[in-house]
């Protein structure tokens, strides 16, 4: 499976979060030449180098994007040629984002909405129009999560400060539909949408929360980022060219 991604040129959205970093090392790695975007370019450096990302590759390039921000995305696909494929790992949010239910006010749930779904319409809407002005076969690839597939299992959380936010579940759920509206709408198969649902991935979380997580699995409890990375590779490439609309849950069985 070595150069998986020879020939294409990824956008990817987010590049300075956990696994946008880890999506783009791997892309590299697989022949690709990548896009790193994301709102803080100087952020985005410095976790793209603490993944041994040579930041000089000539194939990368890293580059400023808001993907909350209508003009700026347009302005950026307006300028851009050659792109056969995005992966989207934004997650965009408030400062009273993750409250527990009844804590969550409507103003703060409408905006989170605003933000993280909305920017996920206004960028799979632009991948869209894009493959339109130039009809090219693209692939793109949305982030949901087992949240957006099952309800939640509150029992997790106790005995920690946690939750699972309201607004992450509504985001989640609703990008799995928006992917099957969007791919129905161009209906056209050069141009490819699927999601990648991760489950939980570690991230220094309280050990009362991974034991009671790992006890809903089969055995690997929370995932690291490199786990999820496969399910994105594929469906970016030619091994899933006729894939679409479909949502990838890697969370060995958390779901079931």
């Amino acid at each position: 499976m070595n150069n998986l991604l020879n020939e294409k040129k990824i956008l990817i959205a987010g590049a300075g979060g956990l696994l946008g970093a880890k999506i783009v090392k791997y892309a590299l790695a697989q022949g690709a030449q990548v896009i790193a975007a994301d709102i803080n370019v100087d952020l985005m450096q410095e976790k793209l180098r603490h993944q041994q990302v040579d930041l000089s590759c000539e194939a990368l390039s890293l580059v400023p994007l808001d993907v909350t921000n209508e003009a700026e995305v347009k302005a950026f696909f307006a300028t851009q040629v050659g792109i056969t494929g995005a992966v989207n790992s934004t997650y965009p949010r408030n400062s009273t984002y993750g409250a527990h239910f009844f804590d969550v006010s409507l103003q703060s749930f409408n905006e989170n909405l605003a933000l993280h779904l909305g920017s996920a319409f206004l960028f799979t809407q632009q991948c869209a129009a894009y493959f339109q002005d130039k009809l090219e076969p693209f692939s793109l690839v949305n982030i949901s999560s087992i949240y957006g597939v099952v309800a939640p299992k509150f029992d997790i959380y106790d005995n920690t400060p946690m939750t699972m936010p309201v607004e992450y579940a509504a985001v989640k759920s609703a990008i799995l539909h928006l992917n099957k509206y969007a791919a129905a709408y161009v209906n056209d198969s050069r141009f490819r949408i699927n999601c990648v649902s991760p489950g939980g991935i570690f991230d220094h979380q309280p050990d009362a929360f991974l034991d009671a997580y790992k006890g809903n699995t089969h055995g690997a409890g929370m995932l690291d980022v490199d786990e999820i990375i496969g399910s994105i590779m594929f469906l970016l490439s030619e091994q899933s060219k006729f894939v679409t609309g479909q949502n990838i849950i890697v969370d060995d069985g958390f779901s079931l």
